[in-house]
């Protein structure tokens, strides 16, 4: 049976990397993104779907469509992530003054709110017999890690996630059964998500979207199973709740 991997959030570096990992490996990679289908260069066992608002309508219609098709997922790993916006001038609090209504809004939005809508409907269609989910989480999100402060919204908002995460484990475990699900760091990745923070990270810190791939299906691939829920980072190594 083809091994059926959804990578949401497909136009990000990382997701790029997992989706070419897991092409690859001969999986079918189901790879959802705002930006257009038509935007992605077609490669042999990739689909690209657009979900132009990942609200919960269009997340639950989409898999309500998959579920039509007999798809049923056995890796899951949503990559959706927000540090900064220029544009808008959204960026990671320094000092109490910095919060602002509209940052965490942002921050909620696209950090914690769209994976749990995610996880919301996606328990009608993993497989029952050993599936996995992967949120992309983060070490500032570990309230028992946090001993630099600052950085509000995101530590918050992936605080939340983390949270949502670990709660859904429970259910996922009652409903599915072979499930494991895992909240991942992946370690400052060269991406645009990291690019205005990289100055600070020592060069050997600092990792290819690639090798993080590699290194997330690595540890993931190794994590007990019968425990249904987990926080590693990119090294494979516990991080604290």
């Amino acid at each position: 049976m083809k091994n059926n991997v959804l990578i949401v959030g497909a136009s990000g570096g990382i997701a790029s990397a997992l989706i070419e990992q897991y092409r690859l490996n001969d999986a079918a990679v189901i790879a959802v993104s705002r930006a257009p289908a038509s935007e992605f260069t077609p490669q042999e066992n990739v689909t690209y779907h657009q979900i132009a608002q990942q609200d919960d309508a269009h997340i639950g219609a989409f898999v309500k469509k998959l579920n039509e098709q007999g798809i049923v997922l056995n890796t899951v790993v949503i990559t959706t992530g927000f540090l900064h916006n220029e544009e808008k001038e959204v960026h990671p609090e320094k000092r109490l003054e910095d919060i602002s209504e509209q940052a965490l809004s942002a921050y909620f939005s696209t950090n914690s709110i769209t994976p749990a809508l995610w996880l919301k409907h996606l328990v009608n269609i993993v497989s029952k017999e050993g599936s996995t989910l992967v949120c992309l989480s983060a070490r500032v999100g570990s309230i028992s890690d946090n001993g630099l402060g600052g950085w509000y919204g995101y530590r918050a908002s992936k605080a939340a996630l983390n949270m949502f995460v670990k709660t859904a484990s429970v259910e996922y475990k009652r409903r599915v059964k072979d499930v494991m699900l895992v909240c991942y760091h992946p370690g400052t990745v060269d991406t645009g998500l990291s690019k205005p923070f990289q100055k600070n990270v020592a060069a050997k810190k600092l990792f290819t979207p690639e090798f993080t791939a590699k290194q997330l299906i690595t540890h993931v691939s190794k994590l007990d199973r019968d425990q249904a829920c987990h926080f590693i980072d990119w090294n494979g190594e516990v991080v604290t709740w």
